[in-house]
């Protein structure tokens, strides 16, 4: 019996085996849980379904679309749960929209539109899937608990993705709103900001061998970041193990944040 026995829960943007999203929801399905994996790249998402069923010998997942800026398609996602598997007890919203990054530049220059579009999705779309998944989570009784992925760019600022930071702090705040208002029911909201997590995304942004050892320079671990380092916070969080957690949000960063960076490299031996 694992730690997620006889739970449902929904992971947004699993539709990436090399993700977050799915290396949440292998190590949910390995703690026992039912699972909606929700995706705007269903094709994707049915991939990583079938691959998580075939480790695990049984049908343990439901890959469906998901559109983070169509309330509908969030509405279907959290009916898709209780109709598939009879309830909800917990929500993981991971997916973002990151198909904007490359014109998401600086506050006095970008494009309003970027602005716009990308707090629609990762920001609205992460507040109406909290919408939708309270009263499901209520329902199945017990409570529940919703985890939010936010960003090491919510909590410090930078010389471009404004508006991505910004999308991701919104879910920080919006975490500690859901909290206050349905804690005394029984449901948890945390939000988690990884920081600089190795995947073909990252790499896309960052690329390099040069680069990830600049990067590594800043980190108080010895390594960056996998995604199942944000996989295991997210099962705690989830579990029973993480009942008393609310409100919070964790920083999953090998220490980035925790001191100055500027003068890391003229007192920190490497």
């Amino acid at each position: 019996m694992g730690r997620l026995a006889g739970k449902i829960v929904i992971v947004t943007g699993a539709g990436s085996s090399t993700g977050i999203g799915a290396a949440i929801a292998r190590l949910a399905a390995l703690e026992g849980a039912r699972l909606v994996l929700a995706d705007i790249d269903v094709t994707g998402a049915t991939g990583v379904a079938q691959d998580i069923d075939a480790k695990i010998g049984d049908r343990v997942t439901h890959p469906i679309a998901l559109d983070l800026t169509d309330e509908h398609s969030i509405r279907a996602m959290v009916s898709a749960a209780q109709q598939r598997w009879g309830g909800l007890h917990a929500i993981v919203n991971n997916a973002a929209d990151t198909s904007l990054t490359g014109r998401d530049g600086r506050i006095e220059t970008m494009d309003v539109e970027i602005w716009d579009r990308t707090i629609a999705a990762n920001l609205r779309g992460t507040m109406l899937a909290c919408r939708h998944a309270i009263p499901a989570l209520r329902a199945s009784g017990g409570g529940g608990a919703i985890v939010n992925i936010a960003s090491g760019a919510a909590l410090r600022g930078g010389p471009a993705l404004s508006a991505y930071g910004v999308s991701k702090a919104g879910i920080v705040s919006l975490g500690q709103y859901v909290a206050a208002q349905h804690g005394a029911e029984g449901i948890r909201c945390n939000t988690i900001s990884p920081g600089i997590i190795i995947t073909p995304k990252t790499e896309a942004v960052f690329g390099g061998a040069d680069n990830w050892e600049r990067l590594q320079i800043h980190m108080l671990s010895p390594r960056l970041g996998a995604t199942d380092d944000i996989g295991a916070a997210v099962l705690w969080l989830i579990s029973d193990e993480g009942a008393y957690v609310n409100g919070q949000c964790i920083s999953i960063d090998g220490g980035q944040m925790s001191h100055q960076n500027p003068l890391i490299d003229a007192v920190m031996p490497r």
